[in-house]
């Protein structure tokens, strides 16, 4: 369900992200010309996808269309408790809040190279709280189990990252090099290329 509503906010700001897209490129284009540092696509690349993750994700989390019902929860677990694991709901509402804010975790704790959790930790609960103070402002609801999802969310992209930092130092030399690296940035824009493709191909045969 979280899979539908990403590939469904994707779907329909995907053309004012492929603008924003070249417009930002390049910017950092001229800016690395005009002070004369050395360009590094894949760095470019993870620079530009962590700009279209935060765009993505408050999208999702400002549509005032995912729920009818405003309010004010700030009793923890309380929600987390009533949903039944397995279910749509359980799904959306428990396992979407942490998924959406791994990559959140990830993103912090790479952009700081922090040694501990704290940074990570500050920045997705002041984050989380402003969320659900713009969410009770736009019609839905303030929620603490939310917040508490996110920090989860959040945590476990942190520790994915310190995971990823001590693999990396185990790699071989050759998978650590510019090449290697530029050309998993390379699948990743081709395996999008191939999904925007697709999806526009359905629909116009669908149209048809």
């Amino acid at each position: 369900m979280v899979s539908k509503l990403i590939l469904k906010i994707i779907n329909s700001v995907w053309p004012m992200m492929m603008v924003f897209i070249v417009v930002i490129s390049l910017l950092r284009f001229f800016y690395l010309k005009n002070h004369r540092e050395k360009f590094s696509f894949y760095k470019e690349f993870w620079y530009v996808l962590a700009i279209m993750y935060i765009w993505l994700l408050f999208e999702i989390l400002t549509m005032t269309e995912l729920n009818s019902t405003s309010g004010i929860n700030l009793v923890p677990f309380s929600e987390i408790l009533r949903y039944k694991i397995g279910t749509k709901m359980f799904n959306y509402n428990v396992l979407g809040n942490i998924i959406i804010f791994i990559p959140f975790g990830y993103l912090v704790g790479s952009y700081v190279n922090s040694k501990n959790i704290w940074p990570v930790l500050l920045t997705a609960i002041s984050t989380s709280v402003v969320v659900e103070f713009v969410q009770l402002r736009i019609g839905r609801s303030f929620d603490i189990d939310d917040i508490i999802l996110n920090i989860v969310g959040a945590i476990i992209g942190y520790i994915v990252y310190k995971g990823l930092k001590w693999l990396n130092k185990k790699l071989p030399d050759f998978l650590k090099s510019e090449l290697i690296k530029n050309l998993i940035c390379i699948l990743i824009i081709a395996l999008f290329c191939i999904y925007i493709f697709g999806y526009w191909g359905v629909v116009f045969n669908a149209g048809l």
